[in-house]
């Protein structure tokens, strides 16, 4: 996972995007590193992307290339050595009623209905909130991953509790890669973000694979920085990984 991609750079081809708003700072410009969408062996090579910093989104392969910005750092999570804090621990006895389901990657009614829901509550206006079907299948499916939506439900003896959160998880040979996760707005005491996350690593640790991979960890933001709790965790500094020190950060 940890190859040079320099030692196959007459295998594939990297496209740097123009300039474009930041995502994460809206003072700062950003760009991007993507493989070329048009190769049909993108599923061949997504495992060793993702050890090489990039991630998925839709059918687009990433990562981010700014040239005055480090501040986006991939980061994953070495499965069998990770161990819940205190917080975390908390969390999983608050959901002990909570049951996860591991599905194929294909869009339900009630996960669009779950996914729309979550997106009016916490990205109004951001231009996501008028996604439907297409939008969904485009941005969590993709045409060519391999992917699983993991399903957290509410305990009901039929089986068929309420859907609480929707964990959209790419799987490789040996690791799993959180792509996006959508939950019910409203439910903040349960932390469904973080329990989606455990039951990701729990997920990965029973299929005998080696990391989570987390995205983009970015020190000081408030909406990237708690993936700093889940340790231990590394981090790519552009040519291996390394574990997190954020004592010195």
């Amino acid at each position: 996972m940890g190859t040079d991609p320099g030692q196959h750079a007459d295998d594939f081809r990297l496209f740097q995007t123009t300039e474009h708003a930041c995502g994460y700072w809206p003072e700062r410009v950003a760009r991007d590193l993507v493989f070329d969408p048009r190769d049909p062996r993108m599923q061949q090579w997504y495992p060793l992307a993702l050890g090489w910093g990039f991630r998925r989104s839709g059918d687009i392969v990433y990562r981010p290339h700014c040239a005055q910005c480090r501040a986006c750092v991939a980061v994953r999570i070495p499965v069998a050595r990770f161990h819940p804090d205190r917080s975390q621990r908390r969390c999983l006895a608050r959901n002990a009623n909570v049951d996860m389901r591991v599905r194929t990657a294909e869009r339900t009614d009630e996960q669009l209905a779950l996914y729309r829901r979550y997106l009016t509550a916490r990205h109004a206006g951001g231009g996501m909130d008028g996604h439907g079907a297409l939008e969904f299948d485009q941005f969590l499916v993709g045409s060519w991953s391999e992917g699983r939506f993991i399903e957290l439900r509410e305990h009901a003896d039929n089986g068929h509790g309420q859907l609480l959160a929707v964990a959209v998880t790419d799987v490789v040979d040996s690791a799993i890669s959180a792509v996006y996760t959508f939950y019910e707005p409203g439910l903040e005491h349960r932390s469904l973000g973080t329990l989606s996350i455990l039951k990701q690593i729990e997920w990965a640790r029973s299929t005998g694979r080696t990391h989570l991979y987390l995205g983009y960890w970015i020190h000081g933001h408030r909406k990237m920085d708690y993936k700093r709790r889940f340790r231990p965790i590394e981090g790519f500094d552009g040519r291996e990984w390394r574990e997190l020190d954020f004592a010195t950060r």
